[in-house]
């Protein structure tokens, strides 16, 4: 059991010492104020503050973890060996920097508080980020400042037991439109195929006809092919379903297509189901129930895992109603036209939501590529960019989560490419 003495004892100081100490480190840890019980300690022991009280170990704090609320800040990012780090201290401390206040700043998204341009999707922008702006999106800095603390505190005390974390790789498919021509009912499929008619598509107008006749599967409907690689390999893997209404934005088969719930319920032997927000859910509460409610009918359970891919997160309000109805996983933290870590990080943590100063009992697991990205580079430049971080990833023994679309593994996309890509992450030969 570490110590921590600090004068003061905010929420914020025991989310990100519990984070980063207990979850991260596997260090049992216990606060207190008064100098009395600290010094007579006689176990491992850490002081948080401006001065150290002796010559214990000592990270010297900023005033971010004394504060509530948000404010602008300025932030100067400095090499620290071979990364980076912010919220510089002075020689005193065990560390150049505090660890503390910088991974409380990264994990709790600050900086979506404050005043920002948002892109054309309302969203918050990946060039807004400090980490895009100081080149260190492509890095999980928290998951290396964690592991340089522990060497640091293994100077300091030889016998302290830490625990260790194994690399693993974790695919989410966003399962958007289960179908793209059976299953759509007479009107829209009518005007698909007077659409192929028009467009001069001969290719999809005949493979249209075939899916309707039976003759050929739906080009979209790969969930046996991924279902044999999840079987062969024992891949991670998460399937998130839509089942929102028909809208301008939502243009997905009906929930109650028996082929669309017989692959859901499918999909659900061999690998964890959750819920694929749809345009409206992701800003209302009402719709966001009544879609967990659809799905958990489908599958006969409690829904615990969500995605929000396409919509802005709303923080912290969003995921405080994610919360409320007692989803226990959200898979939604990365940017969807962008590789890296959107928190700083590649190991799962749970919301702080900063304007009630409350730690929620919401898990937060980040992704780093989403298959968005893809457009943006060429097959081998995919590879190779994916190839550096998974290697990042690997050092810190992290999580390399992705997503991807059904779709991205059919004929009318380079299904090829994504095979080739999913391999590489699960390190299939």
């Amino acid at each position: 059991m570490l110590l921590v003495y600090t004068q003061k004892v905010t929420p914020r100081i025991i989310y990100i010492f519990k984070h980063i100490c207990t979850n991260m480190l596997g260090i049992e840890i216990k606060f207190t104020s008064k100098i009395e019980e600290f010094v007579a300690h006689d176990g491992f022991k850490m002081s948080y503050g401006k001065q150290p009280l002796g010559n214990e170990f000592f990270i010297q704090n900023t005033d971010i973890l004394l504060e509530h609320g948000f404010e602008e800040l300025e932030i100067k990012v400095q090499p620290w060996g071979n990364t980076v780090c912010f919220f510089p201290v002075s020689d005193n401390s065990n560390l150049p920097f505090d660890i503390f206040a910088a991974s409380f700043y990264l994990l709790t998204r600050y900086e979506e508080y404050l005043p920002h341009v948002k892109d054309e999707a309302g969203r918050f922008p990946v060039s807004e980020s400090l980490a895009y702006k100081e080149s260190f999106l492509k890095t999980p800095v928290v998951d290396i400042w964690a592991y340089k603390f522990k060497e640091v505190l293994k100077e300091k005390f030889p016998e302290m037991v830490f625990n260790t974390t194994n690399f693993r790789a974790e695919t989410i498919f966003a399962i958007e439109h289960g179908f793209v021509f059976n299953n759509k009912g007479i009107i829209r499929s009518v005007v698909g195929w007077g659409n192929d008619l028009v467009k001069l598509h001969f290719h999809r107008f005949i493979d249209r006809v075939k899916s309707w006749m039976k003759l050929k599967k739906d080009p979209y409907d790969v969930f046996d092919d991924l279902v044999r690689l999840i079987k062969e390999h024992s891949l991670t893997t998460i399937f998130m379903f839509k089942v929102a209404d028909f809208t301008l934005y939502d243009r997905n088969i009906n929930y109650n297509r028996i082929p669309y719930r017989s692959n859901i319920k499918y999909v659900s032997d061999y690998a964890k189901v959750g819920l694929l927000l749809g345009h409206y859910s992701s800003q209302t509460l009402k719709t966001l129930r009544v879609e967990k409610f659809r799905l958990e009918n489908i599958i006969h359970y409690p829904l615990e895992n969500i995605l929000n891919a396409n919509y802005d997160l709303g923080i912290p309000d969003h995921f405080n109603t994610l919360a409320e109805l007692e989803f226990e996983n959200d898979y939604s933290m990365g940017y969807p036209d962008d590789l890296g870590f959107r928190a700083g990080t590649c190991s799962s943590f749970l919301f702080y939501d900063i304007n009630m100063e409350i730690t929620s009992p919401l898990q937060i697991h980040p992704y780093i590529f989403n298959s968005n990205v893809g457009k943006k580079f060429s097959s081998e430049e995919l590879k190779k960019e994916i190839g550096k971080i998974h290697e990042r990833v690997k050092s810190v023994g992290g999580t390399f989560r992705t997503i991807f679309k059904n779709e991205d593994f059919s004929e009318y996309y380079n299904s090829n490419r994504y095979f080739s890509l999913l391999k590489q992450i699960h390190e299939i030969e």
